[in-house]
């Protein structure tokens, strides 16, 4: 695994190095911005990818710029295309219209939460989002302060699944981001009035 790893860092420093940073910072947002639509691709790996190529602080930019803009497509591809299909199809199924009445209106706070768990899988929260009522000035302000937290987490972090579960001062750090999210987006939704 660790061999595969490093052929695509190579791949990746071969293609900055020898065209240019614009087309190596492409790759590596376009990648990422695949994983938001296309989930079996490893988040993981693109982000660590993009933080040993470009560097932590732009490789972080790099990949939550790309987060963003992906989740933000994959929502917009939901409420866009598939939504008024999604409701054709389940005017008669009360349990799945009482599953979107609660994810349409959950609280902006619960949102960032769920949102900022670097294990909960971003496709689905975008589909959900989608396909419910939230609103895009909603689902963006939690996407642009949740996903400081899902970058960080796996890119910051350095090390394997296990090490950085049974890691105490990683648990601490993630939870101090966490509630920094929770904060953030308690305040945010004061000031701009989201529900």
């Amino acid at each position: 695994m660790r061999e595969a790893i490093d052929v695509v860092i190579d791949f990746f420093k071969l293609q900055v190095q020898s065209n240019s940073p614009i087309i190596g910072l492409i790759i590596g947002m376009l990648v990422i911005i695949l994983e938001s639509i296309i989930p079996i691709l490893p988040l993981a790996v693109f982000i660590a990818v993009n933080m040993l190529i470009f560097g932590n602080i732009v490789g972080f930019i790099i990949s939550w710029v790309a987060t963003i803009i992906g989740c933000i497509l994959a929502f917009t591809i939901c409420k866009k295309g598939l939504s008024n299909i999604f409701y054709s199809k389940i005017k008669k199924d009360g349990k799945v219209k009482k599953i979107m009445n609660k994810i349409s209106n959950i609280k902006f706070p619960n949102l960032v939460i769920i949102t900022a768990l670097p294990f909960t899988p971003a496709f689905a929260v975008n589909i959900a989002a989608g396909l419910s009522n939230i609103s895009y000035r909603k689902f963006i302000a939690a996407i642009l302060i949740a996903k400081v937290a899902v970058i960080y987490f796996w890119g910051f972090i350095g090390t394997t699944f296990i090490e950085s579960i049974t890691n105490i001062n990683v648990l601490i750090e993630l939870v101090l981001i966490m509630l920094g999210a929770y904060l953030i987006s308690k305040i945010i939704m004061k000031r701009f009035d989201i529900e």
